[in-house]
């Protein structure tokens, strides 16, 4: 076909505009706005037609109004979690639980107290995290910024901007998104000195490696990685001593950070907070959505000479968090507030990190049997062993027990079906193994159960 052909065949904006579809579309979005979609996909139309590639008028209208459908659909909404990954970067990492979620609500009625107090006056938005940071951690103050990669940016560049910090090159981590300490602490100011080897760092790596323009020790927790074998690293205490000996600040990186000890409950023993407070370290950071359990923030928290000269620092305006941030990390705080029975209860991180074999084996079962008896001639169904992983870079070489629900459609590919959950709303998000969709229990929430029948209900009776 010619090109001038091709082109005639394309519709015009003002003929589409004209389409049934499309005025009901003009019903809830402004014309304007609708003109510029449509003109968007024709261009794309027009540039795959000109190349050669196959396409039709009903797939241009089908763009279109997929596109209208997803503009005015909520992205980010709410979700199943079926995939085993307790802490998905993806899925928000760390659940909330209901009372946090209630906080939420709450916020988002209208305005909210952020940094004014009772008298009407301007007040520290930090003094109430600041208080319950000194409460649990032992430490001397606080602050929040809107994550760990933040909190590094500044505290080094509060501390050590100009001046070299001393590392093991076994601690030099990437993480997600191409974070890497080298990187991290180029953009602070700050010099990385880098000692020691990738298996082996002795003391005297790092009392050789102190001169007169060494700024900070800082110490990098491998959350996301382990190094095994032939293996040294320098204790926390024996920095703090060196840092002291020599007036030098001690950092301590945490990373995912914990608030309780998790080798009690048959968990691997996470670096906890309290335990680098009291061995000395100057300062101290770590997430807030991981093993804490609440929103995405960096928390940094130490000596109060130091956190105060970081709240002084340009930088900490432009990572502050926001309203929301500040609310939602309180009342995560504040259940750490509670006797630890309590807390596990309330810990929607925990409580699935903790949650009984038997229980993930009960809910999966239930599930399984109500799928066969409502597609056994359409679905074969099963629950398998498994193990799920605690992700977001927190004890990474962790793996937990589980119960799988397994499920193969017939006349439907697995892929297929996990993209169908994928666009059920709430989106149910699974994973696919040997052609089939695999439901992680585990991660499940209570109640989820429902939501996922009732999306294979509406997938299956739809195709």
């Amino acid at each position: 076909m010619k090109t001038k052909e091709i082109l005639r065949n394309i519709p015009s904006v003002d003929k589409i505009l004209s389409w049934d579809e499309i005025k009901e579309a003009l019903k809830i979005i402004d014309q304007k706005h609708v003109t510029r979609i449509i003109r968007d996909n024709v261009e794309n139309y027009r540039k795959i037609l000109l190349s050669g590639g196959k396409t039709n008028q009903a797939n241009l209208k089908k763009a279109i109004l997929a596109e209208i459908q997803d503009l005015i659909t909520p992205y980010f909404c709410y979700a199943v979690n079926a995939l085993g990954i307790v802490l998905h970067t993806g899925l928000g990492r760390a659940p909330f639980n209901k009372r946090i979620a209630q906080v939420v609500s709450e916020m988002s009625l209208g305005y909210s107290r952020l940094q004014i107090d009772d008298e009407g006056k301007r007040a520290d938005r930090y003094r109430k995290i600041d208080r319950l940071l000194q409460i649990l951690t032992g430490c001397e103050a606080g602050i929040i910024v809107n994550n760990n990669a933040a909190a590094t940016v500044l505290i080094l560049n509060a501390i050590a901007k100009g001046k070299e910090v001393i590392v093991s090159r076994g601690q030099l981590i990437e993480i997600g998104g191409a974070y890497r300490i080298p990187d991290i602490m180029a953009q602070s100011g700050a010099i990385m000195h880098e000692i020691g080897t990738t298996n082996r760092t002795h003391l005297k790596d790092y009392a050789g490696a102190i001169n007169e323009n060494t700024g900070a020790i800082l110490r990098v927790h491998q959350s996301n990685y382990r190094i095994i074998g032939f293996t040294k690293e320098v204790p926390l205490d024996d920095l703090v001593e060196l840092g002291k000996k020599h007036d030098i600040p001690v950092i301590d990186d945490l990373g995912s950070g914990a608030l309780i000890d998790f080798a009690p409950y048959g968990l691997p023993k996470e670096p906890m907070v309290q335990e680098s407070i009291s061995t000395g370290a100057d300062v101290v950071c770590f997430s807030g959505d991981k093993l804490i359990g609440g929103p995405q923030c960096g928390i940094v928290i130490g000596k109060k000479h130091h956190i105060e000269k970081i709240k002084k620092n340009p930088l900490t305006r432009a990572l502050r968090c926001d309203k929301i941030t500040n609310a939602v990390l309180e009342a995560t705080l504040q259940i750490f507030l509670l006797k630890e029975e309590d807390l596990i209860s309330n810990h929607a991180v925990l409580g699935i990190l903790l949650k009984p074999l038997d229980e993930i084996k009960s809910s999966a079962n239930r599930c399984a049997k109500k799928l066969k008896t409502w597609f056994g001639t359409t679905l074969d169904v099963s629950v398998i062993s498994g193990v799920s992983e605690i992700g977001g870079g927190s004890l990474s070489t962790e793996q937990l027990p589980t119960y799988l629900v397994a499920v193969k459609a017939k006349g439907l590919s697995a892929n297929d079906l996990a993209h169908a959950l994928r666009r059920y709303s709430p989106p149910v998000f699974s994973r696919v193994a040997d052609d089939r969709v695999i439901l992680d229990f585990r991660t499940v929430m209570k109640g989820e159960d429902k939501i996922i029948l009732d999306a294979f209900k509406a997938i299956l009776r739809t195709t």
